[in-house]
């Protein structure tokens, strides 16, 4: 999990893919955090993004470093903890412009079953599982 962490934080932005019904929807992140042992992503509650994770919490994230690639596949569970949001917002101090703990907006999901692939161009991928 470190290793995903890492991967998607030196890269600055990933791509979370969620569906619309039958219509899959990409689009850029940049939160990931570590809190109490699992890796979290954070959104705003009133954003389509929001309302398709409630429909369909299984996602999949993809970021390129330039030289090689991860692809996480996984289930988003939404923590309600005034804890888990202070944690992503002392992470990302600039979503204090848009978001506070507890305000009805901010929404952190932490990642469950998560299966995280490591690709390089010509390579076998690296799985790992948390």
């Amino acid at each position: 999990m470190q290793e995903a962490n890492d991967f998607l934080k030196k890269t600055g932005i990933y791509y979370l893919a969620t569906i619309d019904g039958t219509q899959p929807r990409v689009r850029p992140f940049g939160t990931i955090n570590i809190f109490e042992g699992k890796l979290y992503i954070q959104a705003g509650k009133k954003k389509d993004v929001a309302k398709q994770i409630e429909a369909n919490p299984k996602v999949e994230l993809s970021a390129y470093d330039g030289e090689s690639w991860i692809r996480i596949a996984a289930t988003l569970i939404e923590d309600n903890r005034a804890e888990a949001q202070a944690s992503m917002l002392e992470a990302y101090p600039n979503l204090r412009g848009m978001y506070a703990v507890n305000d009805g907006n901010c929404v952190v999901y932490y990642l469950k079953d998560a299966c995280a692939r490591f690709y390089t161009f010509g390579g076998e991928p690296r799985v790992i599982n948390f």
